[in-house]
């Protein structure tokens, strides 16, 4: 560890960037020396008051991207959005004002098949700044995809991988709950379906995060959204839902080498969804079955998890990397 704290900026104040701000305020290695948000109800104030602090931590969240990213800081924390053409001018802005980028695009996590050019725009400037832009988050960045990839250490050989995550999405925020359609009618999921900007965002990626890590070939990918339909009355936090009505999200994606499906993850996000957990089935020599009951909550996970993350981007080599290129990260005892 540096001998001074880690200077933060967080750029992006949502529900996402104030709970990693939340993370950030109790850590003794962190010190955040800006934040930015465009939002009019959030720039001018306190950042500790719009994270939920009971107290101000002396930042003022400020709308001037350009000033803020000219403060001296080790990372930006990057919490805008979740594709990566939207929030490239952002990423690109922290790369040429020389600071390391951790963000939560969950279209970063893997972009180079997605995004071809673009991540090589965002490699080559990075190498030429000498620093380094990783996508992270619990999912993409971990549950499915660097969780499964360390369990496959223990495997002499590999054959098949299928990882599962079932979230019951009635315990969660409302935001998450309108993001997966909990409410709506199957026509109306198939019209935000055709938009091509419905479902999950980085399921994909992170099939291709562990398809790249394994240096598995693959002939065929396929991703299949459906609705996981309510089949009795529920109550889903402020959404009352009655028998037919969307409770969520089925999403699967697969990859098939020589007509055989060697990948498989499958995602559902619903009110009321049975068995929440996150599974991981490695079909190897050893086998290995690993599930995590109740599931790994998404929100504080993916805060801690940005958090912890710091001191590894910090010390990597330039460019655009993913989580596989990253030494293991491990929770670190410095709250105050």
């Amino acid at each position: 560890m540096q001998a001074s704290a880690y200077r933060v900026i967080q750029y992006g104040v949502g529900a996402i960037g104030a709970e990693v701000a939340r993370v950030l305020a109790s850590r003794l290695d962190v010190k955040v020396v800006a934040a930015i948000d465009s939002a009019t109800d959030k720039a001018g104030h306190d950042l500790g008051r719009l994270a939920g602090l009971s107290r101000d931590v002396g930042i003022t969240v400020t709308a001037d991207a350009e000033a803020a990213l000219a403060l001296p800081a080790d990372v930006v924390i990057h919490t805008t959005g979740s594709y990566l053409e939207e929030v490239a001018p952002q990423l690109l802005a922290a790369v040429d004002a020389g600071k390391n980028v951790l963000s939560t695009c969950e279209e970063l996590s893997y972009p180079w098949d997605r995004h071809p050019a673009l991540s090589r725009q965002i490699d080559a400037r990075a190498r030429e700044a000498g620093v380094t832009v990783v996508g992270t988050g619990v999912n993409p960045g971990f549950v499915m995809d660097t969780l499964a990839l360390a369990l496959s250490a223990v495997c002499q050989s590999l054959s098949r991988l299928e990882i599962r995550r079932v979230v019951d999405v009635s315990t969660r925020r409302i935001q998450l709950q309108r993001k997966v359609g909990v409410g709506i009618t199957p026509e109306e999921f198939e019209k935000r379906k055709a938009t091509g900007r419905f479902g999950h965002v980085g399921l994909m990626e992170s099939a291709r995060l562990v398809a790249h890590a394994l240096a598995w070939p693959v002939d065929d990918w396929q991703e299949v959204l459906e609705p996981a339909l309510c089949d009795s009355p529920r109550q889903a936090g402020e959404i009352r839902l009655v028998r037919g009505q969307v409770a969520g999200i089925h999403q699967v994606v697969s990859a098939r080498r020589n007509g055989r499906e060697v990948l498989r993850l499958e995602l559902e996000m619903s009110a009321g969804a049975a068995q929440p957990r996150d599974e991981v089935l490695i079909e190897g020599q050893p086998p290995v079955h690993m599930v995590i009951e109740g599931g790994v909550q998404g929100d504080l996970a993916t805060a801690a998890i940005v958090a912890n993350a710091i001191p590894a981007v910090v010390a990597a080599r330039p460019g655009l990397l993913t989580m596989a290129d990253l030494p293991l990260l491990y929770a670190r005892r410095v709250q105050g």
